[in-house]
């Protein structure tokens, strides 16, 4: 069974959620933190339920119902997210509370929702899907690890219709402990920039990307997915390897690859290991996103997101391409993703 992707919603820090693809961008170099562009919610949940929801669980009803209505699937056999920090907004309300009050007269309203099953737990019962419904907390490749269930499922009939996606959120103090510890750009590091950058660090954002994966090809769909794979940890002179030996295991050679999706961050320390786009990809036409997205876990959803659009269209937008190279058509696109040297994953699509 091959696994299509039929329908697709994607809210992120640019206006991807109404407006038609990358019509709408606004590049950031001034801030260090970036926030989703959130829609109006008032369609997809109740506005009494609106007040009690996290800011993750919000982005993740509506971008998954618009997926579902573009895929024209009312209740999908299986639910699977992907998440790196879970509703941390009411994690971090709950343990404040906890200090606030000397650990009485608590209310579980937060503790309940600061699980980072949340999410996935939300969106079943406003479907009324009692289905697989699983959340995976793998770091950087949680996204991935949730497509990868979701691809063996299908791929075994075990489901024909799943709801998969990524999402996270940013939130205060989160925040504050980053910038401690550096993870996220200075101040005095000014412009941002992912490609020529000079500095140490990430600009932080949040978002929520959610896909209908069918066994059926579709009017519609966007791609089929040939091949997923991940690895914990790589040394920058391994990544060649790394990516040609999982091409061969595919049937695949890098010159079958008509583009490739980098996911630079614009982190000085980590970015060689994108070295490839001047080696074995330095004839292939190169894509990358995190100038639009800025980084978070599951910020290769997004990233999966574009490289779909991609493959509908038949064309790369000029700002997201990097060098100057083109195709007539792209009929297998590579979308390779890694986080401070580490959760690696590959991700190979094609043209259906």
């Amino acid at each position: 069974m091959k696994t299509y992707i039929n329908g697709m919603g994607c809210i992120s820090a640019q206006n991807t959620f109404e407006t038609e693809f990358l019509s709408e961008v606004a590049i950031n170099e001034t801030e260090n933190v970036v926030y989703a562009n959130q829609p109006s919610y008032k369609e997809f949940i109740p506005p009494a339920a609106i007040r009690r929801m996290a800011k993750g669980v919000k982005m993740g009803i509506a971008a998954s119902t618009k997926a579902l209505k573009e895929a024209n699937v009312e209740t999908p056999d299986a639910i699977i997210t992907g998440t790196g920090m879970g509703c941390v907004e009411d994690s971090e309300k709950f343990l404040k509370a906890i200090l606030d009050n000397k650990e009485e007269f608590l209310t579980p309203t937060s503790f309940i929702q600061s699980t980072h099953n949340t999410v996935g737990g939300q969106i079943a019962l406003g479907l009324q899907c009692k289905g697989y419904n699983f959340t995976y907390v793998n770091g950087a490749v949680s996204f991935e690890t949730a497509l990868l269930d979701a691809k063996m499922q299908i791929e075994n009939e075990e489901a024909n219709t799943i709801l998969v996606g990524g999402i996270d959120e940013a939130t205060q103090h989160t925040l504050d402990l980053y910038k401690l510890i550096n993870l996220i750009k200075k101040e005095e590091d000014q412009p941002y920039s992912v490609l020529h950058s000079k500095s140490k660090g990430i600009v932080f954002s949040e978002g929520a990307s959610f896909f209908v994966l069918e066994n059926q090809k579709k009017e519609n769909s966007y791609a089929s997915i040939e091949a997923i794979t991940m690895v914990n940890t790589l040394e920058v002179t391994e990544v060649e390897n790394f990516i040609e030996s999982f091409l061969a295991d595919n049937n695949l050679k890098v010159t079958d690859i008509d583009a490739v999706l980098l996911g630079n961050n614009g982190d000085i320390e980590f970015d060689s290991y994108y070295n490839i786009s001047n080696s074995i990809f330095k004839n292939t036409p190169q894509m990358y996103y995190k100038h639009l997205s800025g980084e978070y876990n599951t910020a290769s959803a997004f990233g999966f997101w574009i490289a779909s659009n991609v493959m509908k269209m038949q064309h790369i937008p000029q700002v997201i391409s990097m060098n100057s190279l083109e195709k007539e058509k792209y009929q297998t696109i590579l979308l390779y993703n890694q986080y401070q040297g580490k959760d690696h994953s590959l991700i190979v699509l094609k043209k259906c």
